[in-house]
């Protein structure tokens, strides 16, 4: 104990960041409860880590993010004067590093492997640039005896849509370790095989898309870090591939990622990188991109910016006439669930309900996403009661309740368990006494 020295690097990022112990202390203690497993450190704690003694190996991570948030940039275990971690390797190539990511995904046991990464968010985290990933498939290398052709493409992608339907109608919990699976069995040994040059390309479009769609199943699932590693690789293969769209849909669903947590200057970055990074672009995707940055906007508190964004979206959402040029569909539903966002954002909790309101009108019963229906719903009526009204409430929340036995969302459960906490000062009134009765029955490991 005696001969233990200073955490030197540790002292001189504290030194950077100005704060106080207890200040140090209590953004681990975000961090940590962002991630889902509280913690309670206090002062005492943080000058122990500075005075030399390491820190759990569960802690580590946190202990970097909250400086990476305070800081603005990446900060690692070395920088830290922490180990570096056996799974942080910097040297593999694009196909290897999500074999390991899907194997740890398909094998739960292994996936105690990467610690707290597998739920904690990076606000630093380093994305490739489009300059950086195009054209970088070198580390693909050919010299398998199986071949491939476009009826493999064409597998894949069709593969993709259902574990999309899946994940949609029964949650990211239920479809994840299939897409896993399917990366890893069939799809990663696909881009190893001899192909033309056009199926390649085409290949390793196809896979980045399914990294994209698995990335947003981790996030629904509340895994956050894994999420985010999933899509960094979908970033690599678009640029391998050039498919400049799938790129920017990435980015975007980073940006998503983003502001649902909160971080909205880290959202409104890069949902900026998403549209400037994106292709010639029709009216639909400029309100695809406009609209996720008005939301980023208002969550950072830049009210002008947001203000202008929404605007755009709407002029951009009437000059459209089909589909066509966007993988997101955008339509007026979406612009409606958009326009509540920045609406709440900005303060406007009741025009936040009414835009909600005119979502779920516009919502197509058929083909929109069953989780989706769901997470808006909770939302609505979370703030309607906001607003006072607790009857209005307490029917909206009936409609989750009703359907959240059929889904495995860590969304949908994060929802119903903040409706469990809302409603509970309000059993004297009857039809909230009969909401919490029946969630009980739905959801008995929720109400606790």
């Amino acid at each position: 104990m005696g001969d233990r020295q200073p955490n030197e690097g540790l002292k001189r990022l504290y030194a950077a960041t100005g704060w106080t112990l207890r200040r140090f202390a209590q953004e681990v203690n975000k961090v940590a409860t962002e991630r889902g497993t509280p913690t309670r450190y206090q002062p005492p704690s943080a000058h122990q880590w500075l005075d030399g003694h390491l820190p759990k190996e569960e802690v580590r991570p946190l202990i970097l993010e909250a400086f990476a948030r305070q800081l603005q940039r990446p900060v690692t275990h070395a920088e830290a004067g922490f180990p570096v971690p056996v799974y942080d390797r910097r040297d593999v190539s694009t196909v290897e590093g999500l074999l390991d990511l899907g194997r740890q995904d398909v094998d739960p046991s292994r996936r105690s492997v990467i610690g707290a990464g597998t739920r904690l968010f990076s606000v630093a985290l380093a994305v490739p640039g489009w300059q950086d990933v195009v054209g970088r498939m070198e580390a693909i290398q050919t010299g398998r005896t199986q071949h491939i052709g476009m009826p493999e493409v064409e597998s894949v992608i069709a593969m993709t849509d259902r574990l999309s339907d899946l994940d949609d109608q029964f949650g990211g919990r239920y479809a994840r370790p299939m897409a896993a699976a399917f990366l890893v069995n069939i799809v990663a040994p696909y881009m190893k095989a001899d192909a033309p040059s056009a199926v390649r390309k085409a290949m390793m479009s196809a896979a980045s898309f399914l990294c994209y769609l698995t990335g947003w199943m981790a996030v629904d699932e509340g895994s956050h870090g894994t999420a985010q590693k999933y899509y960094v690789k979908g970033l690599e293969l678009a640029g391998a591939s050039d498919d400049h769209l799938t790129y920017c849909h990435i980015l975007r669903g980073m940006s998503v990622q983003s502001v649902d947590l909160g971080h909205g200057p880290t959202a409104a970055n890069w949902a900026n990188a998403a549209s400037e990074a994106s292709p010639t672009a029709g009216p639909r995707m400029t309100a695809f991109m406009a609209g996720q940055q008005a939301h980023s906007y208002a969550v950072a508190g830049e009210r002008s910016n947001a203000l202008y964004s929404i605007r755009q979206t709407e002029a951009a959402l009437n000059k459209a006439d089909s589909q066509r040029g966007t993988f997101g569909g955008y339509n007026s539903a979406t612009f409606a669930y958009h326009t509540a966002q920045v609406r709440y954002a900005l303060g406007d909790v009741a025009g936040s309900v009414e835009s909600l309101q005119l979502c779920f009108r516009l919502r197509n019963s058929k083909n929109d996403s069953h989780r989706g229906d769901l997470r808006f719903g909770a939302m609505l009526a979370e703030r309607q009661l906001a607003i006072g009204h607790l009857d209005a409430a307490c029917a909206t929340w009936g409609t989750v309740v009703d359907g959240c036995p059929a889904i495995r969302s860590g969304q949908v459960d994060n929802h119903v368990t903040e409706m469990f906490r809302l409603i509970r000062p309000h059993l004297k009134n009857s039809a909230a006494r009969d909401l919490y009765e029946r969630a009980r029955l739905a959801a008995p490991l929720l109400a606790a």
